[in-house]
């Protein structure tokens, strides 16, 4: 493609595929933006919807944990289910190339809702056992030291 660039800047003409392509790759920053603007999670009375490729309705009784986790060169917020189920959330996220201030704020406020919201009936479930083939659940993070 570089190459491609540099005969059009000698002024050699470009060939449709190179021109194609060329849009593509300068169309695809706009879409996702406009795509991000529809990542996070919204948080109701019952439960968190988050909002990633497809929506997902996730009850705060059956969260065992929220956490921060690196992935990618970024940190991002992970829910963990009763059923060991791990969603990690498109928005909020934080990293080197898209830094967000507000990021740690954002985190304490899922976690804090989810505190609040998650029912007098919950209880935590036993972490599984683990196999040999990686590290068990995490600890939760907001419980109150054993």
């Amino acid at each position: 493609m570089g190459t491609h660039i540099w005969e059009w800047l000698d002024g050699v003409p470009l060939r449709t595929e190179v021109a194609e392509t060329f849009g593509m790759w300068a169309v695809m920053p706009f879409v996702l933006l406009i795509a991000g603007r529809y990542f996070g999670v919204t948080l109701t009375q019952s439960t968190a919807v988050v909002h990633n490729l497809r929506r997902r309705t996730i009850q705060w009784a059956d969260i065992q944990a929220i956490l921060i986790e690196p992935f990618q060169g970024t940190r991002t917020v992970v829910i963990y289910e009763a059923d060991g189920r791990r969603t990690r959330l498109r928005a909020p996220i934080t990293g080197f190339l898209s830094w967000d201030s507000g990021f740690d704020e954002k985190f304490q406020t899922i976690g804090t809702w989810w505190l609040e919201h998650r029912g007098p009936g919950w209880a935590p479930v036993p972490p599984p056992r683990a196999s040999g083939k990686g590290p068990s659940a995490p600890r939760d993070p907001f419980a109150p030291p054993a």
